[in-house]
């Protein structure tokens, strides 16, 4: 899990999303968004005492893809949340493609990021080691 930080209040509760707009590719990104991280009622800045929805997978873009952008996001809360999305652990592909963080957000009434960043990566000797971990249907 990658370590995440931003101007946390201590009294807040954030959400935190991971998400790769770009699947099956940039060019054509007909499955997009693929969440690789998802994780709620974040105490402060504190993502380890947050309650894991997706539990957090890396990058791994299929092999002649292209570039692949990963977008992390952090939301305030606006007070602890009820989640009712399925729990998914980092051996299952199902139910990560297909979301829509600006949907999720609307349906939390999370309002605008307070922080975000992003990187971009492209198939590597990594892609189909993830790749295989994926093949689980449930954890």
């Amino acid at each position: 899990m990658p370590t995440v930080t931003w101007n946390a209040q201590p009294d807040k509760l954030y959400a935190l999303a991971m998400t790769d707009p770009d699947a099956p590719s940039r060019a054509d990104p007909k499955i997009r968004e693929v969440h690789h991280w998802l994780v709620g009622n974040i105490p402060g800045g504190n993502v380890a005492e947050g309650e894991v929805l997706t539990a957090f997978i890396g990058s791994g873009p299929p092999l002649g893809t292209g570039l692949h952008r990963y977008v992390i996001l952090v939301y305030e809360q606006p007070g602890k949340l009820t989640f009712d999305e399925p729990r998914i652990c980092n051996t299952m592909r199902k139910n990560r493609a297909n979301f829509s963080i600006a949907k999720f957000a609307a349906k939390y009434n999370l309002g605008d990021p307070v922080a975000g960043n992003f990187y971009q990566a492209q198939y590597d000797d990594y892609s189909p080691i993830l790749s295989q971990q994926l093949s689980k249907d449930k954890c």
